[in-house]
């Protein structure tokens, strides 16, 4: 019961991580409300390789989600559950302290915190319970 858990959350994360990444490499221009401006096309150019490589390491994160997905080692699920958790908390932190602080992200930060809590939290539902599973 608690490989299909496993499954199920890599496998949403990772449909997250990859329409992500599409809508980064494909329609960047289109999906951020906000965008940044580089003051030459030298500039522009880079920020947009810089986002479209951003969602190429998205979408390779994904495809390896559903790699991890199919582990059946219930340690290695515990394992990879608490450094999902680890990573998207420092992902707040980070959010919080420095992209804040950029007049360009200002109004995205809130949001981007908040599902990165949300995925945070799915990991933490999936450690508890197979916690629950393991102790009763």
């Amino acid at each position: 019961m608690g490989s299909s858990r496993f499954f199920l959350i890599c496998a949403l994360h990772s449909l997250v991580a990859i329409a992500c990444g599409g809508l980064m490499i494909f329609y960047s221009s289109e999906v951020s409300a906000m965008k940044l401006q580089g003051s030459t096309p030298h500039d522009q150019l880079l920020i947009r390789t810089s986002d479209s490589f951003s969602g190429l390491l998205l979408v390779a994160v994904g495809f390896l989600l559903i790699m991890v997905g199919f582990v059946k080692d219930r340690e290695f699920h515990s394992f990879f559950a608490i450094g999902c958790v680890l990573l998207h908390f420092a992902t707040v932190v980070w959010r919080v302290c420095f992209e804040r602080k950029v007049d360009e992200l200002a109004g995205e930060w809130p949001r981007k915190v908040f599902g990165d809590i949300a995925l945070a939290v799915s990991w933490i539902l999936f450690l508890v319970y197979s916690w629950r599973e393991k102790y009763d």
